[in-house]
């Protein structure tokens, strides 16, 4: 079993960066794909990136590519979500979730076993 904890989300104003990093427990980690997924107010919740367990393999959301990317360190149990040039829309509580599954990325929340209880991400204009 996984437990995930997210940290790093704030506010920021729109073209400015943060960092999401995702800690996990658990002797599997690097035997999971992991995941980060947001939702909106009022929206239904939404895949963002995702990275395979050795981190060979990315996969992100069309509203994100080219501005955030995804990465971990196994040694540390740690996914990280670097996000740039941020908009208002961005602005969501973000989930980091993990899959117990080696290499295939999916967008499909029902994949993923665990999840964290998410973190706040703020971006005005």
């Amino acid at each position: 079993q996984v437990q995930v904890v997210e940290s790093g989300g704030g506010s920021v104003q729109a073209g400015g960066s943060l960092r999401l990093s995702c800690a996990a427990s658990g002797r599997s980690f690097s035997g999971y794909v992991m995941g980060w997924f947001r939702q909106a107010p009022g929206k239904e919740r939404e895949f963002v990136a995702g990275i395979s367990s050795t981190g060979g393999r990315t996969d992100y959301a069309a509203p994100v590519k080219g501005r955030f990317t995804i990465s971990r360190d196994n040694a540390k149990k740690t996914v990280y979500l670097q996000m740039n040039n941020l908009k208002p829309e961005d602005t969501a509580v973000y989930y980091c979730a993990a899959r117990p599954e080696s290499g295939i990325i999916t967008t499909r929340q029902v994949a993923y076993n665990y999840w964290g209880q998410g973190t706040q991400v703020t971006v005005s204009s």
